[in-house]
């Protein structure tokens, strides 16, 4: 079974429903939405192959043309919905969408974006219009809610976040199938008991890939998802009670904001019903995560991979435990882990994360050098996410950082991710970033740029505080040598840090 099954035997059942509002899209709207959407796109022309863009907020109405796009065998390219115009065009153009939607809310965006991207001339707008946009619904009501003739599984084609770079386009070859059939083989890795009783609870950006995913999934099953517009702590927990949720997502930002809400607001809801919680996108720090597992129970699955799909690693709480701080063992593909030549590590050496697979299984989308480099040098169908990690004697994986962002310090090669784990159990910590900046002496010297937690002053005292905590929990050479403040850590919903932006200016500047 999958969305018009479950739109023909439960057309009023919620298949969405916004946690701000309480508003309510049924599997039959949803259905009948996204098949005028998948008509008025062949109408005009697109075919599969094609490329359609959605610029969005989490709106009740986001996964109408994502269902529009996968049943009609179209890319879909999700933006990040806080890029200005300029970067918003630069994927809209590097992608080659033919048709985009966005929303009345998103409009100064799109005020600025329409100029940008004359080779897309299918440009819809929910909930309003501006100049330059189509109402998206009265173009869809005078499309039939029949589906397509022909419905051939489309597929998502996202950009990387951009942490570390200019975005690229992760571009997947589309499957010879039709999208039931499609779906039905989807839905016999079932990983985490989907079903037609799960009530789901995305609290992160649509736009990103594993929320995209998780939320197409359990449509795809026929359950319920609970829409966060944005993450909000408290709020996560009331949703989980009143919804009754049985699965959730989350990053490990997240969690930390959980952790530290006051015992009072953490204790006040019944979180009884959850069965899974899912977790990624981030490292997580060991005691944020054993903090977790103690306060909902032994129910966090934690899962590495990219969006480039090019393999993954999953763990139960149960091994974690076993295992704390692996993010798992190879689920989908084989882990190697090689030095800068490529050569393969032994247990317990750090090196390049590469998964291997039967043939590669992605490019990015109009820039072959950087195809090129995400290959290992000797072998092809060997992938690497630019992470670097190392597999102990069991073949469980530990990430240890970005290959980006690791600090060269007198000959010693340092990964923040571990300093960083350290600083954010401080109670007067509410997020940290740690990269180097230059040193005269040693070439790079570690910093430590701390958000901190609600409540506390960023004052000299404070600093020397941090400081000393950090040496006592850190060998000598990693402990942060000086140490910044920031009103807001430049974090991306999705949980990543946009480590770049605080790095480079630290390197322009030559501030040490």
């Amino acid at each position: 079974m999958w969305l018009p099954d479950y739109a023909a035997a439960t057309p009023d059942k919620p298949a969405m429903i916004s946690a701000d509002t309480g508003e309510i899209l049924t599997f039959g709207e949803l259905n009948a939405q996204s098949n005028r959407m998948a008509q008025l796109l062949c109408a005009r022309g697109l075919r599969r192959g094609d490329h359609l863009a959605i610029l969005m907020e989490n709106n009740l109405h986001f996964m109408e043309p994502v269902w529009a796009g996968f049943r009609s065998g179209l890319y879909v390219t999700t933006v990040n919905r806080y890029l200005p115009p300029d970067e918003a065009a630069y994927i809209v153009n590097d992608c080659g969408a033919k048709a985009i939607v966005t929303s009345y809310e998103k409009r100064e965006t799109a005020a600025g974006l329409a100029e940008l991207i004359p080779n897309c001339p299918i440009r819809l707008m929910i909930g309003g219009t501006i100049p330059g946009w189509e109402s998206y619904e009265d173009a869809l009501a005078g499309a039939s809610p029949e589906p397509l003739a022909e419905e051939w599984i489309g597929d998502s084609m996202l950009y990387s976040s951009g942490t570390t770079g200019r975005p690229k386009g992760i571009l997947r070859p589309l499957p010879q199938l039709p999208a039931a059939e499609a779906f039905a083989m989807r839905q016999q890795a079932n990983l985490y008991g989907y079903s037609q009783d799960t009530v789901y609870l995305s609290p992160a950006p649509l736009y990103h890939a594993a929320p995209l995913a998780g939320v197409l999934g359990v449509l795809s099953f026929g359950g319920t998802v609970v829409m966060m517009e944005r993450f909000d702590a408290e709020q996560a927990l009331q949703m989980i009670e009143r919804y009754g949720v049985t699965h959730s997502q989350w990053v490990p930002t997240m969690f930390v904001r959980m952790l530290k809400l006051p015992e009072g607001a953490r204790k006040a809801h019944d979180l009884s019903s959850l069965k899974i919680a899912v977790h990624a996108a981030a490292p997580c720090p060991v005691e944020v995560k054993r903090q977790m597992i103690e306060w909902w129970g032994p129910l966090l699955f934690e899962y590495y991979a990219g969006t480039e799909g090019s393999g993954a690693t999953f763990i139960t709480s149960e091994d974690w435990l076993k295992h704390p701080g692996s993010v798992g063992k190879a689920g989908v593909g084989i882990l190697h882990i090689c030095d800068e030549d490529g050569n393969d590590l032994p247990p317990g050496e750090a090196g390049l994360i590469y998964f291997e697979r039967e043939i590669a299984t992605f490019e990015y989308h109009n820039d072959p050098a950087k195809t090129r480099a995400a290959r290992h040098p000797q072998h092809d169908n060997w992938n690497a996410l630019g992470d670097v990690g190392y597999l102990d004697e069991e073949g469980y994986l530990y990430l240890t950082d970005r290959q980006a962002f690791m600090i060269i310090s007198g000959g010693v090669n340092i990964y923040p991710q571990a300093i960083e784990d350290a600083l954010i159990t401080h109670p007067k910590v509410g997020d940290v970033a740690v990269f180097g900046v230059p040193d005269a002496e040693m070439g790079e010297a570690v910093k430590a740029v701390i958000e901190p937690a609600p409540g506390q002053e960023p004052t000299d005292e404070l600093a020397a505080e941090l400081l000393d905590y950090a040496r006592s929990k850190l060998a000598h050479y990693m402990a942060p040598r000086s140490l910044d403040f920031i009103v807001e850590m430049p974090r991306l919903p999705t949980g990543k840090l946009y480590k770049r932006v605080l790095r480079d200016a630290y390197w322009q500047d030559r501030k040490i």
